[in-house]
């Protein structure tokens, strides 16, 4: 008969198997990267992880405790136990919820689930297009079998509230219950140690996926949540001095000498980013060819830079470094904080202040990830975006495809007032990879999809450059072809390495000089490069864009051949001629190193991030 002042202990070890549980089955989901690991790391990723297990059991032991405390003061018609199902019914639906969403996000995302997708809330609608290539039946059924693993956990090992024993005062009692209270503080803390138990002490393993698998779900959403834009700067790899050192190396004036390319000061500036465009489907990159063939023509006839680097890896990151010339953030992102955002520099903005009319053009919600608030505070004047198309003409879940954008803004650039800055903003290449056109790759899987979905948008990009060639303004516009990020696919890149963000960058159009055409630019740079180079090339002042290089004017000293920084969920990476380095930030090491790496890259990349991301908390 299982005795009263045991239900608590009983209550966390609930708790405990529960999120034991749920690290089981995300093994299981993920078993093709699981059966890399040996043995130990498999049994390690259980048993270095029950220390956040156990801090998040305990935050949900907090209220039942209390109750019973109060419970154990009040009459008996107290329905303590009752309230005590009820909270736990109710938490673990959350943590269901929660665990099974994290499977095919760090599937797609390559980190674990933490305070990213609140930043979608806003727009059910897109984020449920973001998740439509998810297996929803088995994703559903996991979650009800988690439901029931819980629900026969807590019946097995929990069970009925027994009755206070004959003779036991209700004082008493209390003083057990506030007893078990306190020593909630000790898996709370994570252990005796001084400092409390972070993510950094369940990594114990070389490999990423390994220590990514150990942490606890629902304490990393929550611990997110508290991190994501408070002080102090917890990437203090240096003093503040030598890390601005080393970061401003990269910044240094090397005189105006740049490399011309316009054949007129002001020319219209067309500045299309196409949604997810890898480098490994870019033939002219090195990728696989036949995917792009539009890009890779252009490549013979415009400027093509061969090594630029995605800033970050989601479309919200990728604006801001596209048009603000600004750093990501690792664990979240300017762009949902409109207080900062209002405080950066916008190319929008600057050409504006130049007379330049300006317009931007998307066939999804604006409103996705708090990004309408980041364009309007940009300056531009007019927008097009999924509400402006008929609804015939929206055919992707996430707003009108790409030939319609496409259609639309050939249409209306001619009523643009030149010189004009026009940013597009492409779609149909994010999941569910839905696209109006026969497949030209076969197969069903995610990367078959993918690899079709950005042929289609090269198609569409294609014909309307074709159009375009023949519109009056054309012989007076600078075309802007960027990725704003790249994709784990094809190849299923992990989330940290190189590949995963190199990006295409090509410059076009009628207002290119002849002996522009072909041009290659082979120095390393990053998107927040793009906003100094372009307005370098309008002969525009680049002073308030402090990140932002020119990539055609010559290389700093400190870095002959250019470098990239990147970041990705809590680490980074810098790449440069010689090979490039990733950092993990919470284990404090060094993920992988590619090619020859010199002995400063990784401390530039440390003094990179800590400058950067102090800079972003006092904005």
């Amino acid at each position: 008969m299982k005795n009263r002042f045991a239900f608590q202990p009983r209550y966390f070890l609930f708790w405990l198997l529960y999120f034991v549980l749920g690290k089981a089955v995300f093994v299981a989901y993920h078993w093709q990267q699981t059966k890399t690991l040996s043995g130990d790391t498999v049994a390690g990723i259980f048993g270095y992880g029950l220390r956040l297990d156990g801090a998040a059991a305990a935050y949900l032991c907090v209220v039942p405790f209390l109750l019973f405390v109060v419970g154990s003061l009040a009459s008996s018609r107290f329905p303590l136990e009752r309230l005590i199902r009820f909270f736990t019914a109710v938490f673990g639906l959350v943590v269901a919820v929660l665990t099974v969403a994290d499977l095919e996000l760090y599937r797609a995302w390559g980190f674990r689930l933490d305070a990213t997708p609140l930043q979608y809330l806003s727009t059910p609608r897109e984020m449920a297009a973001s998740a439509g290539s998810a297996p929803v039946l088995l994703l559903l059924s996991l979650w009800l079998g988690l439901l029931g693993g819980g629900w026969l956990l807590y019946k097995q090992i929990v069970g009925r509230l027994p009755e206070l024993p004959t003779g036991f005062g209700r004082g008493r009692a209390a003083l057990a219950s506030l007893l078990y209270l306190a020593l909630l503080v000790v898996p709370l803390r994570g252990g005796l140690q001084q400092i409390p138990v972070n993510q950094s002490d369940v990594y114990f393993s070389s490999r990423p996926f390994a220590n990514h698998a150990a942490v606890n779900v629902p304490w990393n959403v929550v611990n997110s949540l508290r991190l994501q834009n408070g002080g102090p700067n917890p990437y203090q790899f240096l003093p503040d001095s030598t890390a601005r050192r080393l970061t401003q190396q990269l910044y240094a004036p090397t005189g105006p000498d740049t490399v011309a390319l316009l054949r007129t000061r002001r020319p219209n500036v067309l500045f299309i980013i196409l949604e997810s465009f890898t480098g490994k489907l870019v033939g002219h990159l090195g990728g696989e060819t036949g995917v792009t063939p539009t890009l890779d023509s252009l490549s013979q006839v415009g400027v093509s830079f061969q090594n630029l680097y995605a800033a970050g890896d989601r479309s919200q990151k990728g604006l801001v470094a596209l048009l603000s010339g600004y750093p990501n953030q690792p664990t979240t992102s300017i762009i949902k904080s409109p207080r900062k955002t209002e405080r950066l520099p916008h190319l929008a903005r600057t050409l504006r202040d130049q007379g330049y009319s300006t317009a931007y053009y998307h066939g999804g919600e604006l409103a996705f990830a708090n990004m309408k608030s980041y364009l309007v505070t940009a300056g531009y004047e007019q927008f097009t975006e999924r509400s402006d198309f008929t609804r015939r003409d929206q055919n992707a879940k996430w707003g009108a495809h790409d030939h319609v954008l496409l259609t639309r803004l050939l249409q209306e650039l001619p009523r643009q007032r030149p010189p004009f800055f026009v940013t597009a903003f492409t779609l149909s290449s994010h999941e569910p990879f839905d696209v109006p056109m026969r497949p030209r790759f076969p197969g069903t899987t995610e990367a078959a999809l993918f690899r079709n979905s950005v042929y289609y948008t090269d198609h569409v990009l294609g014909q309307f450059l074709a159009q375009a060639r023949r519109q009056p303004w054309w012989d007076s516009t600078l075309v802007v072809l960027v990725a704003d990020h790249g994709h784990h696919q094809p190849g299923d890149t992990p989330n940290h390495a190189p590949a995963k963000f190199r990006v295409p960058l090509l410059l076009t159009g009628g207002a290119l000089l002849p002996s522009a055409q072909g041009r290659q630019i082979s120095t390393f740079g990053s998107q927040t490069d793009v906003a100094a180079t372009l307005l370098a090339q309008l002969k525009l002042p680049a002073t308030t864009f402090p990140w932002s290089r020119d990539l055609l004017a010559p290389a700093p000293v400190a870095w002959p051949g250019g470098v990239a920084f990147y970041c990705f969920t809590d680490g980074f990476g810098v790449a440069a001629p010689g090979g490039t380095v990733t950092y993990d930030n919470v284990a404090r090491r060094e993920i992988e190193r590619t090619g020859s790496v010199s002995p400063q890259q990784l401390r530039f990349g440390q003094a990179y991030e800590q400058t950067s991301f102090g800079d972003f908390l006092k904005k």
